[in-house]
């Protein structure tokens, strides 16, 4: 094969993983117009259309999925084969693509400059998602998401701790509004509605205690699935929130909101690391694997 072919590969292979010109050539670190010309040059080599193109999308024709199917696990095992090799010298090198749930991006924060800094030639690839996706189907390594929403065959690693979700109200609308006293109670009120990720329906809030759990719909004037939108507004005194304890515990410090129904708001089991499999892991991802057992528990990744 010669260079210039692998290179036009690759550069099909990026776009079909990304779905976008843009994204493509931004992660192969060349112009949109360059990488365009590029995959013109591949079509007009093969004597076919692989992709087609719109202003707002690009995905491969019928010829150009059949070579993807074939191409993208071929390209994985090169890369795998190359990673090996560094690794095998004692330096682990390579891609890693992490699909992240958006409550979990904190704490990814503070682990990646060191995890970058013991690594300089792995290079992380983060995408934020809230959304159920399939990892393996989208070029995914691994993802972190919580931990109900794990599907079963997937080895897992805990990734930072347990979680709260928590009501709040600002002391204005409280001053304006009885506090309520039961979970019940949220049904006069105004509340921050969201939608659930998988579904686009309204995000009913949980509540347990003392072994009752309680799903409660809510509604009110803001529904949006923008946390800092939603914060805003309760600390305006529009209504009611339910938030990650994280996400205002500054808030509720300084005074700006006040916490509701604490007695019915238990922490529960957090975020995730998963992935597909164990057996022979690509060198970037074990390292990630042991680096977050590192920082967390003190434990490696097992061997085979």
């Amino acid at each position: 094969m010669r260079g210039g072919d692998y290179a036009e590969l690759r550069a099909f292979a990026a776009v079909v993983r990304h779905g976008s010109f843009t994204r493509a050539a931004a992660h192969l670190g060349v112009s949109p117009s360059a990488l365009s010309q590029t995959i013109r040059a591949l079509e007009d080599r093969l004597g076919q259309r692989l992709l087609n193109r719109t202003t707002r999308s690009v995905a491969p024709t019928a010829a150009g999925q059949a070579l993807a199917e074939r191409l993208l696990p071929v390209l994985d095992d090169l890369d795998g084969v190359v990673d090996t090799a560094f690794a095998a010298a004692g330096e682990v090198s390579g891609r890693l693509r992490l699909d992240v749930v958006r409550v979990a991006m904190p704490h990814l924060a503070r682990l990646v400059p060191g995890f970058l800094a013991r690594y300089p030639r792995v290079r992380l690839e983060v995408a934020s998602n809230d959304a159920l996706v399939d990892i393996v189907a989208l070029g995914f390594d691994a993802g972190i998401r919580l931990a109900e929403r794990l599907e079963g065959d997937m080895i897992a690693v805990p990734f930072g701790g347990d979680l709260r979700m928590i009501c709040v109200a600002a002391p204005d609308y409280l001053a304006r509004h009885p506090e309520p006293l039961h979970p019940r109670d949220l049904a006069d009120h105004a509340c921050m509605v969201t939608l659930t990720p998988s579904t686009g329906t309204p995000y009913r809030w949980e509540f347990e205690k003392e072994g009752e759990a309680l799903r409660i719909a809510v509604n009110g004037p803001l529904i949006s699935r923008d946390t800092d939108l939603r914060v805003a507004a309760t600390v305006a005194g529009v209504g009611i929130g339910f938030f990650f304890e994280d996400e205002v515990r500054d808030l509720i410090s300084a005074g700006r909101l006040v916490q509701l129904l604490a007695d019915w708001t238990p922490a529960f089991p957090g975020a995730y690391l998963y992935f597909p499999s164990r057996r022979n892991p690509a060198p970037p991802l074990r390292a990630f694997v042991d680096y977050v057992r590192e920082m967390g528990r003190g434990q490696t990744f097992p061997e085979g």
